[in-house]
């Protein structure tokens, strides 16, 4: 029973720690309902699999991928818009949504991650499981795109 306890206690103090980053990552990824989602189904996974997972070297980051996994199969349930979005004392540039849309999955996220969640490129490069210069490169692309597709001078 102690056994249970401690691990219990231990995987409580994670999420406690890695929820918020990997709800964040997800929902980059996927859009607010269906990020949320795969957050959930990924803690879940973590959960029936803690003790294995425990002794990763980097558990929310394979949990990411989890969730990753888990939201591709996922069937949208709107389209990829947050409630602050639609506010009218609330601007943003109206081609965005479809201009992240027309990202790469990782793009997507990373651009979020670093510009949106002020995460830095090692925070982002240590969840996503790659080196801090994917991450910059990621980035310098994915900007260079959303610059393009909304016709911003460079």
């Amino acid at each position: 029973m102690l056994k249970d306890e401690t691990a219990s206690a231990l995987f409580t103090e994670f999420v406690v720690e890695a929820e918020s980053r990997l709800r964040r990552a997800l929902t980059a990824a996927f859009g607010p309902d269906m990020g949320r989602e795969a957050a959930a189904e990924a803690l879940a996974y973590g959960w029936e699999h803690w003790e294995r997972i425990s002794k990763m070297e980097n558990p929310a980051g394979y949990l990411y991928r989890v969730g990753r996994d888990r939201g591709r199969r996922m069937r949208p349930l709107r389209p990829m818009r947050d409630a602050a979005w639609t506010s009218s004392e609330v601007w943003f540039e109206p081609g965005l949504e479809n201009a992240m849309r027309s990202l790469s999955e990782r793009q997507r996220v990373v651009v979020s991650l670093v510009h949106a969640f002020d995460w830095s490129m090692s925070e982002v490069a240590e969840l996503l499981q790659v080196s801090k210069s994917a991450v910059q490169s990621y980035e310098r692309r994915a900007l260079r795109k959303l610059r393009k597709r909304l016709g911003a001078a460079t």
